[in-house]
């Protein structure tokens, strides 16, 4: 037997970024649109497991042992109901790696939605988002999808409304950034500065929640992307040109590199889309649009 699931990339609409706190993490106001980007994990039973392979664009810098979200989720399920973690994952990569759209975090919920699904452990919903919120921060609402607000460390979380559909361009660079490399560098820049609590912009929050692309353009925002530009200057280039090409708004997308674009509608998408193909400032081009569901069983 195997089980499939499919599990959506990420884009933070808002994502405020508090202090450093004493264990070191930053308190959230992290608000997640899940977009139409698949990873598809699929879970059989296989003796001497865990054991995980990847396909797909940028597979081989998908770490195939027990770094890789997928493994720890299986096992950490594995160890909850007392057994062996007797599993080949194998991951269908389409959401881009270290791009800042929680790939690794999806892979993590989709390999523990099938397991639970492959094992018939019964798990609570309540349970699975607490195994998710060990694995990481992005991992709950890659589990639940959808537009949620994520607070704490992005761990906690509560659904937002959407009344409409987003459409989006993503452009993704020529390398990587690493997560905590990016917060490192917004300690440093902030060192010495009184960072506030993040809170939740409420005019972000109601152009979700009517469905307003204009009204969402001029809400949108990223603590994280001075430190990211400060790491990756050439992401500046991408942003300007996605914007001279007619984007409501660009930002960095979590901790980066890719860029993502809010367009008024799939028409407005597409002219943006071939604009920054041609621009030279990016590595490839891609368009999905959001609210998007969370993982999901697709065959068992």
């Amino acid at each position: 037997m195997a089980v499939t699931v499919r599990v959506p990339a990420k884009v933070n609409v808002q994502l405020g970024v508090g202090a450093a706190r004493p264990d070191g993490f930053h308190d959230l106001a992290n608000v997640f649109l899940a977009v139409g980007l698949y990873d598809e994990v699929t879970v059989t039973a296989s003796p001497g497991g865990p054991k995980v392979t990847c396909e797909g664009p940028d597979a081989a810098q998908v770490p195939l042992d027990g770094t890789n979200l997928a493994v720890r989720a299986a096992e950490a399920l594995a160890a909850r109901h007392g057994r062996t973690p007797d599993v080949h994952i194998h991951i269908a990569k389409d959401i881009p790696v270290a791009g800042g759209m929680a790939g690794g975090s999806a892979d993590g919920a989709g390999a523990l939605l099938a397991c639970d699904a492959l094992w018939g452990t019964g798990a609570s919903r309540d349970e699975l988002l607490d195994i998710c919120a060990e694995l990481g921060s992005d991992v709950p609402f890659s589990l639940v999808g959808g537009a949620a607000l994520g607070t704490g460390r992005g761990e906690k979380l509560r659904a937002l409304e959407t009344g409409g559909t987003f459409h989006w361009v993503f452009a993704t660079a020529s390398r990587g950034l690493s997560t905590p490399a990016v917060f490192r560098e917004f300690d440093r820049l902030a060192e010495g500065l009184d960072i506030p609590e993040p809170v939740a912009s409420e005019d972000l929050l109601g152009a979700l929640a009517e469905g307003d692309p204009d009204a969402l353009a001029a809400a949108v925002s990223n603590d994280l992307q001075p430190a990211a530009l400060s790491l990756f200057p050439e992401l500046a280039d991408t942003l300007a040109a996605g914007r001279s090409a007619g984007a409501l708004a660009g930002l960095v997308s979590g901790s980066g590199p890719t860029t993502a674009f809010l367009t008024r509608d799939p028409e407005s998408a597409a002219k943006v889309a071939e604009s920054l193909r041609s621009s030279g400032t990016c590595r490839a081009v891609r368009v999905a649009s959001g609210p998007a569901p969370g993982a999901t069983v697709i065959s068992a």
